[in-house]
């Protein structure tokens, strides 16, 4: 396969319009993306850093979901791709800068690729259906082939993460600054195209873990008659907690996210245990080993039906805005 100048160019801007449905933290979706010729750079947009995010995490690991789902559409389209990270975090300088060579698509990347238009944040009670041992491993496995290791939680590791993410819930609940963030994003505009709408939140319901409220000010959707008995909570970390390990977060979170998607698995980020400081300090002792948490995850068999689709920024706000 040949690939033209132009080819080149429109296959890296159609990437950057593929990565503009990634999973972000309250669908902040705070990245940009400015086109060449022949490379993508991924910027911050750190107006919309959570103020509840002081040290920016969950804002680097919204734009490393948006940079995999970038690569996996490149690597789709017949292209390799080579990402400098080096300067994450420099000052005017962006996250990463991906260049490409050529290759030919991979049955895995075009199956990734499907996948990133069928993925949905299923905030749904998952059944009671367990998740194969098998299909937890190429998740693992995803996570590995993004320099970061997911853990999978044996149930008295569960049940401990249920008791931190009730005391994190009620910390939210009592904190004016969580209250404020949150009715902030779930209460957007239309013509914004971010935020969690009603559409896409859920009302609380008995669950093996407490799964985030984003119905405080508005009506949610039911969350079906399940309680998540079959699901597979993960823990993903990394070996140190640099910038660039964030990212590479939020890289294997994609990864993850997808691969539950492609193997017809729903599936949900869990961040709010590790926003506050003690806490993910006492998520850290899930480890086996040495680590840097920096996202959950709950993948499970999802009830009939498909969640709503979360609402996007047009893409001039975010690719080459002027």
């Amino acid at each position: 396969m040949n690939f033209t100048a132009s080819k080149v160019r429109n296959a890296l801007v159609e990437a950057a319009r593929d990565a503009l449905v990634a999973p972000s933290v309250f669908n902040t979706q705070p990245w940009i993306w400015r086109t060449s010729n022949d490379s993508l750079h991924l910027y911050a947009d750190e107006h919309r850093q959570l103020a509840t995010d002081p040290d920016g995490r969950q804002l680097m690991i919204s734009c490393g979901c948006a940079l995999h789902h970038a690569r996996v559409a490149l690597a789709a389209a017949g292209l390799a791709t080579r990402v400098d990270r080096l300067r994450a975090g420099t000052p005017g300088q962006p996250l990463a800068v991906v260049t490409v060579g050529q290759i030919l698509p991979h049955d895995t990347s075009v199956r990734l690729y499907r996948a990133i238009g069928m993925r949905r944040t299923d905030r749904r009670a998952f059944t009671a259906e367990p998740v194969s041992s098998a299909v937890v491993s190429t998740l693992v496995a995803a996570a590995e082939e993004q320099g970061a290791h997911l853990q999978p939680l044996t149930g008295e590791q569960v049940q401990f993460l249920r008791e931190v993410a009730a005391e994190a819930a009620e910390r939210q609940l009592a904190d004016p600054a969580c209250q404020e963030e949150l009715l902030r994003w779930t209460n957007r505009p239309p013509e914004a195209g971010d935020g969690v709408p009603a559409a896409t939140a859920v009302t609380a319901s008995a669950r093996r873990v407490p799964v985030r409220d984003f119905t405080y000010f508005s009506a949610g959707l039911p969350p079906g008659p399940e309680h998540d008995v079959g699901a597979t909570y993960a823990l993903l970390f990394t070996d140190a907690d640099t910038i660039a390990d964030r990212l590479r977060a939020g890289e294997a979170l994609s990864a993850v996210l997808l691969t539950a998607t492609a193997a017809g698995l729903g599936s949900a980020p869990i961040s709010d245990v590790i926003e506050f400081g003690d806490l993910r300090a006492r998520v850290a002792k899930l480890l086996q080993g040495p680590g840097e948490p920096q996202i959950l995850v709950r993948v499970g068999h999802p009830p009939p039906g498909r969640p709503a689709a979360s609402p996007r920024r047009p893409a001039g706000q975010m690719i080459d805005p002027q």
